[in-house]
């Protein structure tokens, strides 16, 4: 007797794991859709074997490696219904450490489809600094303007233009009031060690900006403590609370960076990736700046993949910077910036390095997430 029932036991326990698998509730990552494939091509073109075969369409890339590896990079459609891409590069012939901290430029590309690929049209402001820039991103503003923001490797500064070809000119620098928080969750102070070997007090560092459903800038940086401008896109950004993951369960309180912000589907929603594994987290808000919620894993790269219409499946060592492209309220795809090796075994000259992704998304199948 007591065999057969822990027979039925067994079998009840595999039943109920079964049950809650299959009613497990699904996570960002779920929702990103395979990428259209024009041709999947291994010869001539750079990379470790993870990533060969792959469409050298999607997205941004230097297919050669013979000028450019890019990082970062944000969508803008303009109203003729071309996609513009704002992103960093840096001369192949430097290491992924040299190039970001020392030759990384600001750059405008474009393409007709949001998938790419993206043409390199040049430095979106050659003639400020020579067009550095890292941490690049775009907008449109309130006004209909293009703007463009570049922190860590500027103090945190917004390129302006009534057209997304330029000539960007400098606005300004993003001011902001700390409110009584902690002045180190907006710029860089003495605090932070690596800032100090780097030369970078004083900077702001992976700053989004984006135009709020009530008309009003917010702006997020890398510690996500909310920062609302009744001012305009320079500010005064005003801190209104703690850092978006403080105290939250199962979500990393150290090494949180590169977040990026939109509002879809009622909420607001953060995207911010814990770059000692490269798991991206998914945190939503009602009002954009109390009450976050940890909503789950929006991409872990140990466990997610790229994968193309014909199945073919792409698996890249550094998976970083995600950003969102939104359109008429919907979340049409993730931008990534990824390496085919690990950071430090990307040197110069070799036959390695990086390019951005646009993977597309299910917007109307994650609306209830």
């Amino acid at each position: 007797m007591k065999k057969i029932l822990c027979f039925f036991g067994i079998i009840m326990m595999f039943s109920s794991c079964s049950v809650a698998k299959r009613h497990e509730k699904k996570k960002l990552q779920d929702f990103f859709l395979p990428i259209e494939s024009k041709s999947l091509v291994s010869d001539g073109i750079w990379g470790d074997t993870c990533v060969l075969p792959r469409d050298t369409m999607n997205g941004l890339e230097d297919t050669k490696m013979k000028h450019w590896c890019y990082w970062d990079g944000s969508i803008v459609k303009d109203d003729e219904g071309i996609y513009h891409m704002y992103s960093s590069r840096w001369s192949q012939s430097l290491s992924h450490g040299e190039g970001w901290h020392i030759g990384t430029k600001a750059v405008h590309s474009v393409s007709n489809r949001l998938e790419g690929p993206y043409k390199d049209l040049g430095l979106v402001y050659p003639d400020f600094y020579d067009g550095l820039g890292h941490n690049v991103v775009g907008l449109r503003t309130k006004e209909g303007k293009y703007a463009v923001v570049v922190s860590e490797s500027l103090p945190g500064n917004v390129f302006i233009s009534d057209s997304p070809y330029g000539p960007f000119e400098l606005l300004g620098e993003i001011k902001i009031d700390n409110n009584g928080f902690y002045p180190g969750f907006t710029r860089y102070d003495e605090l932070d060690i690596g800032a100090v070997k780097a030369g970078a007090l004083g900077k702001m560092s992976n700053v989004m900006i984006f135009v709020r459903p009530d008309g009003k800038y917010m702006l997020l940086a890398r510690h996500c403590v909310p920062m609302i401008s009744d001012d305009g896109i320079l500010g005064s950004y005003k801190v209104l609370g703690d850092r978006a993951w403080e105290n939250m369960p199962d979500t990393p309180q150290y090494y949180m960076e590169d977040p990026t912000i939109w509002y879809s589907d009622s909420l607001y929603h953060i995207v911010v990736n814990f770059h000692k594994k490269d798991v991206s987290y998914h945190l939503t808000s009602e009002d954009g700046i109390s009450n976050w919620k940890n909503r789950g894993v929006a991409f872990d790269k140990k466990k997610s993949k790229f994968i193309y219409t014909d199945g073919h499946v792409e698996r890249w060592y550094t998976v970083q910077r995600p950003t969102v492209y939104v359109e008429n309220g919907k979340v049409k795809a993730f931008n990534f910036s990824v390496i085919d090796v690990h950071k430090g075994k990307d040197r110069g000259n070799d036959n390695h390095g990086s390019k951005i992704m646009v993977i597309p998304f299910d917007s109307e199948a994650s609306a209830n997430i």
